[in-house]
Parts: structure tokens; C-alpha cells; sequence
């Protein structure tokens, strides 16, 4: 059964009118872990951001469907709450707000607007200690501002530490490596494995093979020019690996 479906989208920038989606049709199953590769400028990103809602795309045709239900005119925190997460290639730092003030008011605004009763506190505080704890969070970080001051390992597990706390349906992970060491790239791995579920779609954006020889897909897509021109199993990123994306550049021309 199907939890996402992307119907022949298309999606400009607003102001600029430039094209970046061009009837990118897709469909995500309950449960898959479904990477996208592509080249830069392939619309991967722009991907990622529609379907959390950003602003300044617009989309000029086509539909998101989310359990059947048509996602498009939902603001990001309606989107959030329906469970769409994104973690972005690029966290940005929030000074001056608590990693655990974050938290706490991000997983019971969701909650408030699913009309669920908020999680107390010492609720909430053994629930982060034992999902930081997982992914070698220690407890001063939780104390700091919001990525701030954080190494590119350290804001990537952050990012999976919030998706262990809001415990999404649709995790939309975009390029999750980039700027990752070995050593960070297999703990920020680990975490998301972790949250592989029956009921979780995972969409994992990359590169490069690396982070799949972690987080294994179900499913490979490749994107260029804005849709998606080929589907295939694991074995497809090793072959993007080996022989790079030229022919798929060509082929949708």
C-alpha cells in the first residue's frame, strides 16, 4: 500500500519562473526506504523541500498525495503533523533556543494539532535521554542553542534525534552524508535504521553509494532534468557509482 504518491509534478521558482520539476511522478510504498540519486541540479533538493511545504516553490501543476489525501494546501507545521520530516542537507543554527526547548515544543505542537494530550515532562526527559543517549548525544548539547556551535556530525544527529522524537511517517532525508566522516556517517546511519518501521517510509537523497552501503534502499530512483528516468533495486546505486549519471543526462534531454 502506497503512503506517498507524486503525480506528473511540476514546480518552478517562485519570482524566477526558472523550472525544476518537470512531471516527476513517484510513488512511495508503507514501509520503503526508497534513495534518490541524481546529478547536481537534478531537482533532488527541490524535491525534498516541496514536500515539506518551503516556501518559494511553486507548483504549477500536479498533486502530492499522502495516504490518498492531497497535501498541497497544507501549511509545514500541518504537513509535520500529518508526519512529514525533513532533515535538511544543511541544518541551520537557531541561537538563543534550547535543543531541548526545541524539542519539547515541536513534538507537542504536532501533537496539540493531531489533538493529542501534550507529553509531560518527566515523560519528555526520559524519552530524549534515551534516544540521545542511542546516538551519542551527550547531555550538553541538549543544553545549547540549536546547532549551535555543532560540528557537521554533530547537527546530523541532532536531525535524526528530532525524527527519533517526532517519530514521523514520511522522513525525507536530504543528503544526510554530506560533510560526514566515517565514523559520524555510520552513527547517524545506526540511528536511522533504527527507525526503519512497517508503518515508516524513509526517502533517502544522495550522491553517492556510501551512505546506501548503510542505510540499504528497497528501492533506487534516479532523477535528472526534474523527473525520475530510471527505477531499479540496490544494485542500481553501484552502478551510478561506477559509471556516473552522463547516460541519464542524455536520456532526459
Amino acid at each position: 500500500m502506497s503512503l506517498l504518491e507524486i503525480k506528473n509534478l511540476h514546480v518552478e521558482i517562485e519570482d524566477e519562473g526558472k523550472k525544476i520539476l518537470n512531471g516527476l511522478t513517484l510513488t512511495i510504498e508503507k514501509g520503503q526506504v526508497a534513495a534518490i540519486m541524481g546529478p547536481n541540479g537534478s531537482g533532488k533538493s527541490t524535491l525534498a523541500y516541496v514536500l515539506a511545504g518551503r516556501p518559494g516553490y511553486a507548483v504549477t501543476e500536479g498533486d502530492i498525495l499522502l495516504d490518498g489525501e492531497s497535501i498541497l494546501d497544507m501549511q509545514p507545521n500541518e504537513r509535520a503533523a500529518k508526519g512529514v520530516f525533513l532533515a535538511f542537507q544543511y541544518p541551520v543554527e537557531v541561537p538563543g533556543v534550547a535543543t531541548m526547548t526545541f524539542l519539547r515544543t515541536a513534538l507537542n505542537a504536532q501533537r496539540k494539532l493531531r489533538g493529542e494530550a501534550e507529553v509531560s515532562t518527566p515523560e519528555f526527559i526520559k524519552l530524549v535521554r534515551e534516544r540521545s543517549g542511542e546516538l551519542g548525544i551527550n547531555q550538553d548539547m541538549l543544553r545549547r542553542g540549536v546547532n549551535v556551535g555543532f560540528s557537521g556530525g554533530e547537527k546530523k544527529r541532532a536531525e535524526i534525534l528530532q525524527m527519533a522524537i517526532l517519530q514521523p511517517r514520511l522522513a525525507v532525508l536530504d543528503e544526510t552524508d554530506s560533510g560526514l566522516d566515517i565514523d559520524a556517517l555510520r552513527i547517524v546511519s545506526e540511528g536511522v535504521n533504527r527507525l526503519r518501521s512497517p508503518e515508516r517510509s524513509m526517502v533517502v537523497i544522495t550522491h553517492y553509494q556510501r551512505l546506501l552501503n548503510y542505510i540499504v534502499p528497497d528501492v533506487v530512483h534516479v532523477l535528472a532534468k526534474g523527473r525520475v528516468v530510471r527505477t531499479g533495486g540496490k544494485e542500481l546505486a553501484l552502478e551510478l557509482e561506477a559509471k556516473g549519471y552522463a547516460q541519464y543526462t542524455d536520456e532526459a534531454a
